[in-house]
């Protein structure tokens, strides 16, 4: 089965693609995702400046928002020359870059080192937070090192 052709001189009808059906799923979860992508970005960037709180992971999470919202904004963190190249490496390859083991499991057990210290915790509590930051370092451990 053929498409027709159009007549000659009579244009072919074609519809622009709809930014909001396309990449977020309705124009109604837009501009949710848009606010999303923000808040996730503010979070990055408080996780940079506080020693217990991530930040590549929110900005990827914002990257994947801005996809489905806003191609302009994914495309600036996706270029910034401090985090794109971690985030296109999550999401080409699943892979954490060895540097970034290093502090994140460094990071997780200075955390948990300030959370026995400061919260003094009962060894119930102290044990479940403990298995539960082990399992995180084993993931982050256990996931490839980007190609060069």
């Amino acid at each position: 089965m053929t498409k027709p052709t159009p007549e000659e001189g009579e244009a072919e009808k074609t519809t622009a693609p709809d930014m909001g059906a396309a990449a977020g799923g309705s124009r109604l979860m837009r501009p949710l995702y848009l606010l999303a992508g923000f808040a996730l970005t503010g979070l990055g960037i408080i996780g940079a400046f506080l020693p217990l709180m991530p930040t590549t992971i929110f900005l990827i999470l914002a990257a994947w928002c801005f996809a489905r919202s806003s191609p302009r904004l994914e495309r600036r963190l996706l270029e910034d020359r401090r985090i794109g190249a971690a985030i296109i490496a999550w999401r080409d390859e699943k892979a954490i870059s060895r540097r970034s083991k290093i502090l994140a499991v460094s990071g997780m057990g200075l955390g948990f080192v300030l959370f026995l210290l400061g919260a003094r915790p009962g060894p119930w509590l102290m044990l479940g937070v403990g298995l539960m930051l082990g399992a995180c370092a084993a993931y982050v451990l256990t996931r490839p090192d980007p190609r060069a």
